[in-house]
């Protein structure tokens, strides 16, 4: 290894440095096939990806986190730059900056780790989007990844990090790859970060791609109009299970709580959307429509409510704010049987009665059709009567009392 090259000492989690807050994160997932095709079985050799995210506090320095978290061989970054996005994979060159580990602009992650890099002076304002580029000259095998980023990743052959027009960058994806957090420092004071966990009506399936139109987007928009911004961070993952681990899905909600929201500096509360997939993918276990949903438990309320108690101590033992939100309805789906549906009634009893939130959320009630209780308003159904559009997305966002924030 050269000079200019080092190895990054890294821990799985993201250290909790003073000062630093999380403004935007994605959820971590094993190399798969997934819902829609991507590039993280096979990696990338001499190639560059360009990834465009949107912050939602912003700062004066910021620091870009890469995880290797996934991988089976060291993973080197021979060059990364930040830049603000003028959309598409285009960037505005005076605002590129080479970032670094240990002052090295070439350096290593170790397979199983995650880092994050050196401050970087860099102003940047909430809800404004940056474009975050990587050029991977060796082969770095299978990648570490986030499924459905509902926003366009871009791929050039060779050496492209600080080019700003992004005409080399022909190929696209709609997933993530190797970015799992930036964190900022030096803006304006504000509450500690939120930080919304769940699955995929957390991470946005049925909204518009690149057009920032997810749960937590909604939610950074309404407390920045509100004169009260916070960072909102989104660790939802598609087809994610309180109780089961899945190759594809993501491990389960209550094995990566440790990381996705325990790990995030600058926290204060944490809201839990999760269950749907643990009742409803036990519907589709006799006839799955869907390789990627295995494997196909049997999964009990209770088993479910045990979950959701564990991240609740988790949470309270780590000083935060715990809040649950209402099970949707699924129904006509496949999700959607007597069984799953009584389960989702048991669910949402717990929830609203236990008192073991500090607050709770009733997307069921704020969402669904007033004409058919185990429907969801058609108004805000993408059409396959599981996920939600852009209007449904904000409706959950509008749903939330931001007193119970705290």
């Amino acid at each position: 290894m050269t000079a200019d090259a080092a190895h990054a000492t890294a821990s799985s989690a993201a250290p909790a440095t003073s000062g630093w807050a999380a403004t935007w994160t994605t959820s971590l997932q094993r190399p798969g096939t997934g819902f829609t095709p991507n590039w993280s079985e096979r990696g990338f050799t001499h190639q560059t990806v360009r990834q465009v995210v949107r912050l939602s506090v912003g700062g004066d320095t910021v620091r870009v986190r890469l995880s290797n978290v996934y991988g089976t061989d060291p993973l080197t970054i021979a060059g990364a730059t930040i830049a603000r996005s003028t959309g598409g994979a285009g960037i505005r060159t005076d605002s590129l900056r080479h970032f670094t580990v240990k002052g090295a602009r070439t350096f290593t992650v170790p397979a199983g780790a995650e880092y994050a890099g050196d401050p970087v002076p860099f102003t940047a304002a909430g809800l404004e989007p940056v474009a975050i580029t990587l050029y991977l000259a060796a082969p770095t095998g299978p990648a570490t990844y986030h499924a459905q980023a509902i926003a366009t990743s871009y791929r050039s052959a060779g050496d492209h990090r600080a080019d700003a027009d992004g005409a080399a960058f022909t190929e696209t994806s709609q997933s993530w790859y190797y970015l799992s957090g930036l964190d900022v420092t030096g803006g304006p004071a504000q509450s500690p970060g939120i930080v919304l966990f769940g699955d995929s009506l957390t991470d946005g399936t049925g909204s518009s791609p690149d057009a920032n139109r997810r749960f937590p987007d909604a939610l950074a928009e309404r407390l920045a109009a509100a004169g009260r911004p916070r960072a909102v961070l989104n660790q939802g993952i598609g087809g994610n299970r309180v109780t089961v681990d899945s190759a594809w899905l993501g491990d389960s909600a209550t094995s990566r709580f440790r990381r996705d929201v325990l790990g995030q500096p600058g926290l204060g509360t944490v809201v839990i959307l999760l269950g749907i997939n643990d009742i409803g993918i036990s519907e589709v276990a006799e006839d799955p429509p869907f390789p990627v949903f295995a494997p196909y438990p049997e999964v009990s309320a209770d088993e479910v409510i045990a979950g959701y108690r564990g991240m609740i101590q988790q949470g309270r033992a780590a000083g935060l704010r715990v809040i649950g939100a209402t099970v949707l309805p699924a129904k006509p789906s496949v999700f959607s049987t007597a069984r799953s549906e009584a389960k989702r009634a048991a669910l949402n009893t717990w929830i609203r009665t236990s008192g073991e939130y500090d607050a709770v959320i009733d997307l069921d009630r704020a969402l669904v059709s007033s004409a058919a209780p185990d429907r969801l308003n058609p108004a805000f159904d993408s059409g396959d009567h599981l996920h939600l559009n852009d209007a449904g997305y904000r409706a959950m966002a509008d749903a939330i009392d931001l007193a119970d924030l705290g």
